[in-house]
């Protein structure tokens, strides 16, 4: 087996939203989409929006740790049912649940649609546009 077959291959986002969110279990992204996972009760944890080249990733990190700074490129990779990400060269990986995942050209449409319905609740902060 090559090297990076065991290391994976990383690839590049950008961080362009994060809120406190419920927590997950530590079961794995397969769990959370098939809804048998249960969030961690009284617990809020990171949860960023993760824009790469064809897919947007929700990511939660465990309370209270693993802060991603806001509007910058991070290398991650997919790493046993969780994204490990690592920042400004380092070694050590940060890893994260995912909670969803949308192609990128689906959640376009949905945040251009967004934008341009007259009076619509805006909840999310603004997303950073490559336009």
């Amino acid at each position: 087996m090559a090297w990076p077959e065991i290391i994976g291959i990383y690839q590049q986002g950008t961080i362009v939203r994060m809120r406190l969110g419920d927590c997950l279990p530590d079961h794995g992204f397969m769990a959370a989409l098939s809804g048998s996972s249960v969030p961690q009760p009284n617990q809020a944890c990171p949860e960023y929006t993760l824009v790469a080249d064809k897919v947007i990733y929700l990511i939660v990190g465990r309370p209270s740790r693993d802060v991603l700074p806001l509007a910058q490129t991070v290398d991650f990779r997919l790493r046993k049912n969780e994204i490990a990400v690592r920042l400004d060269d380092a070694r050590r990986e940060v890893r994260f649940m995912v909670r969803e995942m949308v192609l990128r050209a689906e959640w376009e449409h949905r945040r251009d649609a967004q934008d341009h319905m007259p009076g619509a609740p805006r909840f999310e902060m603004p997303m950073l546009r490559s336009d």
